[in-house]
Parts: C-alpha cells; sequence; structure tokens
C-alpha cells in the first residue's frame, strides 16, 4: 500500500491539491477491499491467510470471492505501484538523495520492524492457542524467532517491495541526468500505444512464471516474483505520470474505450476460471505458470486488466470522488496504518467470534462491518501516539 503523501509531497506541478482528493479517497477504496478479502479468506474464500475457520464454505461464495479476488490481483495492487511511483520523484526533488533514502527507511522499514517484532509474532500465538497451543507466550517467541525464515511476512512484503523500487530509483536519478524525466515522450499515450504495453506486459509476465510461478515466495524477503513485471511496469507509470501530468490530462473519451475493455476482460475472466477448475472447488496448478494455455491466457489477460481498469478506476474517482466529507478526510488519514496493522484486529475479532456457529457465509457479512469499523477507528488513534505519528 503506497505510503500517504505529505502536503509537502503532494504534486505541485501536476494539479492542485484538491485533485488529489480523490486519490485519498482511491486508497482508502483499495485498503478497504484489501481488508474485506483477508476477511473473505477467514470465511471461506480461497486464498492464504493467518486464519481461516473451519466449516463447510459456500460454493457460491467460494465462486464470487474467487472471481473478485482474481479481478482484484490483476490490478489493485498493480494500482498501488502506481500511486506509490506517482509520489516518488517529488519526494526525490524535495529531499535528494540521501534524504530521500533515509525518509523512505523511516516510513518503510521501521514499521516493518514492528509489524515482525510484534504484530506477527503476536498473532501466530493467538492461532496457535486457538488450535490448542499449551505452551506460554515467551514459549511460544523462542519457537517463532528460533524458526523464523522471512522479514516482510504478511502485508508488509509491500513495504519491502516499495523499498527496494525507491532505492532502485534513487540509484537511476544518480546515473542520469537530472532532468531526463522531464524530456522524451510527453504526449498522453494512444490507444494502440496502451494496448502495444499490455500486450507486452502480459507476455513478459508469462515469461516470468515459466520459472517464477504464481504463489511461490522466496524468502527471506516473502516477494512473489510472478508479479513484479506488473509492479515494476506500474511504478514507472506511475512515475512517468507524474512528470508528464497525465492523471488529470487523460481525456473521458480514451478513458471510456478502456471501460469496455476492462468490461470485456470481467466478462473474459469467468472461462478462464471454469477452465482453471474453479467449479470442482481446485484450481488447476498450471495456471500459476509453465508452458500451458492457461498461463498465457491468464498472463495476457492479466496484462489488459491491469492497464484498463487502472485507467478505468483513476478517472472514476477523478471524476465523481474529487471530494472529502469529515469521514472519508479521517479514513484517509488512516489508510496506511489500517493497511500496517488490521491483521493485528481482524485476526482476533474471528478467532473471538469463532464459538458463533452459523454458516460462513452469513459471518462474513455480519463480521465484515464490526471488522473494517474497528480497523479504521483504531488506525486513526493509534498513529496519533506520540512515537507512531512520525513513521505513520
Amino acid at each position: 500500500m503506497p505510503q500517504p503523501s505529505t502536503v509537502q509531497d503532494r504534486p505541485t506541478s501536476a494539479s492542485s491539491p484538491s485533485h488529489l482528493l480523490y486519490i485519498d479517497n482511491l486508497r482508502t477504496t483499495l485498503i478497504t477491499f484489501v481488508i474485506l478479502l483477508h476477511l473473505a479468506i477467514t470465511y471461506g474464500a480461497d486464498g492464504l491467510w493467518y486464519y481461516r475457520e473451519g466449516g463447510d464454505a459456500n460454493v457460491v461464495m467460494f465462486i464470487i470471492m474467487m472471481f473478485v479476488a482474481a479481478i482484484g490481483s490483476a490490478f489493485v495492487l498493480g494500482l498501488f505501484f502506481l500511486l506509490a511511483g506517482y509520489f516518488t520523484p517529488r519526494s526525490y526533488d524535495r529531499k535528494g538523495f540521501g534524504g530521500f533514502l533515509v525518509d523512505r527507511a523511516k516510513r518503510l522499514l521501521i514499521p516493518l520492524a514492528l509489524y515482525e517484532l510484534i504484530v506477527f509474532p503476536l498473532i501466530r500465538f493467538g492461532v496457535r492457542v486457538q488450535e490448542g497451543y499449551q505452551g506460554s507466550l515467551w514459549e511460544h517467541l523462542a519457537e517463532h524467532f528460533g524458526g523464523l525464515e522471512t522479514i516482510a511476512d504478511g502485508p508488509v512484503w509491500f513495504l519491502l517491495a516499495l523499498m527496494i523500487f525507491s532505492f532502485g530509483y534513487a540509484l537511476w536519478r544518480v546515473a542520469v541526468p537530472s532532468d531526463s524525466e522531464q524530456h522524451g515522450w510527453v504526449r498522453l499515450p494512444g490507444d494502440s500505444a496502451i494496448a502495444l504495453f499490455a500486450l507486452g506486459l502480459g507476455l513478459v509476465t508469462f515469461l516470468v512464471r515459466l520459472w517464477l510461478p504464481v504463489g511461490k515466495f522466496y524468502e527471506p524477503v516473502h516477494q512473489e516474483f510472478a508479479h513484479y513485471p506488473q509492479y515494476i511496469a506500474m511504478f514507472t507509470l506511475g512515475i512517468l505520470a507524474f512528470r508528464r501530468d497525465w492523471l488529470r490530462k487523460f481525456p473521458d473519451s480514451q478513458v471510456r474505450i478502456w471501460a469496455w475493455v476492462a468490461l470485456a476482460c470481467v466478462l473474459t475472466l469467468p472461462v478462464i476460471v471454469i477452465a482453471a477448475g474453479a467449479l470442482t472447488g481446485e484450481l488447476d496448478s498450471r495456471g500459476a505458470g509453465g508452458w500451458n494455455w492457461i498461463s498465457f491466457s491468464y498472463s495476457v489477460w492479466e496484462g489488459f486488466a491491469c492497464l484498463s481498469m487502472s485507467i478505468t478506476t483513476l478517472a472514476w474517482f477523478r471524476k465523481r470522488f474529487d471530494r472529502q466529507g469529515w469521514l472519508a478526510s479521517k479514513m484517509a488519514d488512516a489508510t496506511f496504518t489500517a493497511y500496517i496493522i488490521h491483521p493485528a484486529i481482524i485476526v482476533p475479532l474471528a478467532l473471538a467470534l469463532s464459538g458463533i456457529v452459523m454458516s460462513l457465509s452469513l459471518k462474513f457479512l455480519l463480521v465484515a462491518p464490526i471488522g473494517l469499523a474497528l480497523v479504521y477507528v483504531i488506525s486513526y488513534f493509534f498513529r496519533r501516539l506520540p512515537l507512531v505519528r512520525n513513521v505513520f
């Protein structure tokens, strides 16, 4: 999840501050989607998460949530990286190489360390107790850190990835002339250029997944490199969008074309999902990567879905959600904190309510609004603590 920009980091060359309200609102919506997705996995949807409640998952919910998760994974994280890239040049311009990296380390690596040292071990302890663990907290901590294999578990993998990308950008700025980003292709990309970019992204993704399949995380950095072509491409597009003012200039007439492409991607996804075994309750492993038509189809589909849905979503929020009321403003302030600490809230909540017997689908519908409210309220007040406010 992109680090929220401060007022100083907001791009003055691209737009006035009021034009950034839709980005704040978009970020809040995306974080809410991530939280709801993790709750859905808790209650029967397919995916990896700390705690999955036992019981028979509703087949309809399984298919729906898999459909939603497939669409979300196709562009949500890529859009996160685009927004992160969008705010990166302005920060570097103000702070320079050393100041930029120090600031990024403070705002990315300190929350990562706090999560790994405090939040993650306590979550695991609660889940282990639920599963019948009889040891003390101290025994658990000794076992946890003794067998630790990762330094970026759960949602904080994004922080490490963004730190890596930020370091790469800083090296780029040192290696090339300071004004290089201002020159070159300054026109808005045409539809043919976007389509070629989407196709190229899909083909590169397919080739990468011949060796680095979806679902395989590489430790200790806990990165799923199968999606890195998309992340790198979108982060780079975010940098270009800032320098060339693409987000504000992109015309509605062009957006409409890509909205139709996004709709086509949504309508063709069921074909791929069913071919991958959705109706059987178990996905075909070939979709994760390899020289086969399922991986090829999904990779190319993902490239077009990422670009078209990102364009459509950004334009929609720019047009309809470029304002904030009191609640939206408070939620926007808490989004980064909510992303970091939401597992420490929704997992204990699910554990506390595990004794209530009902269908998993109904339980998700009941717990989701409670979990969201708790996450944002706790995050809002947590980030106002004296030592926390300078980091979160």
